[in-house]
């Protein structure tokens, strides 16, 4: 077969949740299946780490797809062209937007609907086109994967897509993620925190992940130990605080113990989740949530919401949390540092629980989705 993908979010050094979802799982499945021919469609120049075998072929087309107008441009005229060019047989796009002006057989990847339960996730621009578009990819596609159940329900309600339709891949966790020796502990609290402890976040500034809560519950939780030493570190752009972030800092009496330290490779966001007390990945919303599988393997106990897809990634092996309520996030966070019991334990269940998520079993699913569109083609 003849496969083309969508691999415009495969950018090095820059890589999201997306990102990883693409590059992990297409790693994989080209290096198995060599007896096929994948075609990577790039909106720049591919960089060479992400050409993974001698059975794929980058194709860069314009313009940049990083705007409505030229998502339009890109998906409707670049790549339905360069389909007919290169007479592919299915096009794959892990990151939910299509072509609607073609009839190769498509499987679409819609991670989460965040943008239909909200309309302030996203710029407006980006929201008025999503909610235009992503129903009419989601009938358009020969089949649709997700990354969790709860958002399968969410696809199949609001959109009115047949179940059958729509297969669960999940996202899996890198193995940068370990858990750290004393020795990386130590030396990466000297790094960022003048070697005082620690929680994280991880995410991007935007108000779906709840960063403001988070903070005004580190805020209540060092009122409450006011002789603790204990700091809470971004990792996420800071250029993206919104209002509700500024106005929180503001009023923050331990605002010098929030720590703001923008974008980090993987090799060292994985040291700085694996010397962490506690993971604080309260989100709003979440399709999956990879930051708690990967708070598994780097065996750091998470706090994490009992909304969307978060209770069904983190299962018994997280302290879940209302994402609304100061207090019992603050509450979670007195939990993790005051009761080795329950810390140990969250560590041992997160241990089994990380068994459910791999970037191989991410493949092999996205791969079982792709081979029930090969069985409807032609001469099959």
């Amino acid at each position: 077969m003849r496969i083309a993908v969508n691999t415009r979010l495969l950018l090095a050094g820059r890589l999201d949740g997306i990102g990883w979802f693409s590059c992990e799982s297409l790693r994989r499945i080209v290096c198995t299946h060599t007896e096929h021919e994948f075609f990577f469609f790039f909106d720049r120049k591919a960089d060479p780490q992400f050409i993974f075998a001698s059975n794929v072929h980058p194709v860069v087309l314009h313009p940049q797809a990083r705007h409505p107008l030229l998502w339009r441009a890109f998906f409707d005229w670049s790549i339905t062209k360069a389909l007919k060019r290169y007479k592919i047989d299915i096009f794959l796009s892990p990151d939910g937007w299509l072509s609607l002006r073609t009839n190769v057989p498509t499987i679409d990847v819609i991670h989460d609907l965040n943008f239909e339960h909200a309309n302030d996730y996203l710029k407006p621009s980006h929201q008025r086109y999503m909610t235009r578009f992503f129903p009419r990819f989601a009938r358009k596609a020969t089949r649709l994967a997700t990354v969790s159940e709860y958002s399968k329900k969410d696809i199949v309600e609001i959109y009115g897509i047949e179940p059958s339709k729509i297969d669960v891949v999940y996202n899996g966790s890198n193995s940068h993620y370990h858990p750290c020796n004393e020795a990386e502990k130590i030396k990466i609290k000297e790094q960022y925190t003048e070697g005082n402890p620690y929680f994280v976040f991880i995410g991007t500034l935007s108000r779906r992940k709840n960063l403001e809560n988070i903070l005004l519950a580190f805020e209540l939780f060092k009122q409450t130990h006011k002789d603790s030493s204990l700091r809470l570190v971004v990792a996420g752009s800071k250029y993206n605080l919104t209002e509700g972030m500024i106005a929180a800092l503001a009023g923050m009496e331990y605002k010098n113990h929030v720590l703001f330290i923008g974008h980090v490779d993987a090799e060292t966001l994985a040291l700085l989740l694996g010397s962490a007390e506690a993971l604080v990945y309260t989100s709003l919303f979440e399709g999956f949530g990879i930051p708690i599988v990967e708070s598994f393997y780097a065996e750091t106990p998470v706090i994490t919401s009992n909304v969307t897809s978060m209770p069904e990634v983190a299962g018994d092996a997280a302290l879940i949390v209302d994402p609304y309520s100061v207090e019992e996030i603050a509450d979670a966070m007195n939990q993790i540092i005051t009761d080795a019991d329950i810390r140990n334990d969250l560590i041992a269940k997160g241990r089994v629980r990380r068994s459910l998520f791999s970037w191989d079993r991410t493949a092999e699913l996205l791969w079982a989705c792709i081979q029930k569109v090969a069985e409807t083609l032609p001469n099959r």
